[in-house]
């Protein structure tokens, strides 16, 4: 998947600070003010790109999960093309699955918490979105996981998706960035367990 290398927009940088405080803060313990002064700019210059902090909560949550799905299709596609050429195998897919979300988790930490913490803030319409584009990722998920183990049951491997969901999103409950081993063996240690889980379930 190509790896963007242009500097971030202005929306781009108060959508991350944003996350950031919210996460540090909760949604009701930061101003506008204070996102604004986080990327330079005053509190009433944000309306310029948002019309307040609800509108920068949904395009959080909503923006998380669409990249999400869109990464997981992509790598789909990626391995379908290196199937016709004789490489890779429903393994590998899962593998990159694996790795796909491991950068989500290692790279976003303060997203995950604002989707535990914030979601039901959601107007209605922005929360079922989310909720839809995360039913298609699950379920993505869950045929390469029945490719690779063929005689595991849909709700099993649902089930399965889930758990190692549950595993790979506790990156922010792991202390600091800095108090982890390091990226590259934190990534190691999250994927050797979350194929481990499901080889657990799948080869039962």
């Amino acid at each position: 998947m190509a790896t963007r290398t242009d500097a971030p927009t202005r929306r781009e940088q108060i959508l991350k600070e944003a996350a950031r405080l919210f996460a540090e803060r909760g949604f009701h313990g930061v101003g506008v003010d204070e996102i604004g002064a986080a990327v330079g700019i005053s509190g009433p210059g944000l309306y310029r790109h948002f019309p307040g902090k609800d509108a920068m909560l949904a395009e959080l949550l909503v923006g998380i999960s669409d990249s999400l799905l869109t990464g997981a299709k992509w790598r789909l596609a990626e391995a379908d093309g290196a199937a016709g050429s004789g490489a890779g195998g429903p393994g590998a897919v899962l593998d990159s699955l694996i790795e796909g979300h491991i950068d989500f988790a290692l790279d976003d930490r303060p997203l995950i918490t604002l989707h535990d913490r914030e979601l039901d803030r959601l107007r209605d319409a922005d929360r079922k979105m989310v909720r839809q584009l995360q039913r298609q990722y699950v379920e993505l998920w869950v045929g390469v996981l029945r490719e690779v183990y063929p005689a595991l049951a849909e709700p099993a491997a649902r089930s399965a998706v889930h758990s190692v969901f549950g595993l790979l999103n506790s990156t922010p409950h792991l202390g600091r960035p800095g108090s982890l081993p390091g990226r590259a063996v934190t990534a190691s240690l999250l994927h050797r367990m979350a194929r481990g889980a499901f080889a657990a379930v799948g080869e039962a």
